[in-house]
């Protein structure tokens, strides 16, 4: 199969869930700020323009995050990369794989866009900082996000978490947090991806 991604962004995550998954994969780069993707436009390919999308060898097409990280780990049942469909454990997932993209992921959106003022940004900033502290306090309590075991949830939560570095804003207030970002930094996939991408470790 094919990842299109953009160095960084959210489909870091899909990145180290297939790496994670053992799933034979190839990326193709898509420059986000010129819309093309090996010379043409992305759009012509994926409708929707953007990252992450994955294409089959079938030449079937699927995207958005969320979609994107269970299709990887129920194709990698061994990996274990999210629990069981019908558990309990798997809603908790879900839970946290739409808190991580409805919460955090587009809590960033403000922090990027260079037409947001230093004010309207630093209040974004805030209401961020909310979810991270909900965040943390999870992390107090289990190694990684659903437990003791690294998930897809922990490959979304790391890559958009990074972010706050990125845009300078430290995530050093959140120990549980800052631990974790530390440790998931190390492991052999995240680093592996990071490194393919072209981001510091």
């Amino acid at each position: 199969m094919k990842l299109y991604f953009s160095p960084g962004s959210c489909s870091m995550a899909a990145h180290i869930a297939l790496r994670a998954a053992g799933l034979p994969f190839e990326t193709v780069r898509v420059d986000l700020r010129s819309g093309l993707c090996n010379g043409v436009p992305f759009k012509t390919l994926n409708p929707k323009g953007y990252v992450p999308a994955i294409e089959l060898p079938n030449g079937q097409w699927l995207s958005e995050g969320i979609a994107l990280l269970s299709f990887i780990a129920d194709s990698a049942k061994g990996a274990a990369l999210l629990p069981e469909n019908g558990t309990w454990e798997r809603y908790k997932a879900l839970e946290w794989l739409t808190f991580i993209s409805t919460e955090l992921h587009k809590g960033f959106s403000p922090l990027w866009n260079p037409a947001t003022g230093i004010s309207d940004k630093d209040l974004a900033w805030e209401r961020l900082s909310q979810r991270i502290s909900i965040v943390d306090e999870q992390l107090k309590r289990s190694e990684f996000l659903l437990g003791s075991k690294f998930t897809v949830a922990d490959a979304y939560l790391f890559t958009v978490l990074n972010w706050a570095g990125m845009l300078k804003r430290s995530l050093e207030r959140w120990p549980a947090v800052s631990t974790y970002m530390g440790k998931v930094r190390q492991l052999p996939e995240v680093a592996a991806a990071m490194h393919a991408e072209g981001l510091k470790v």
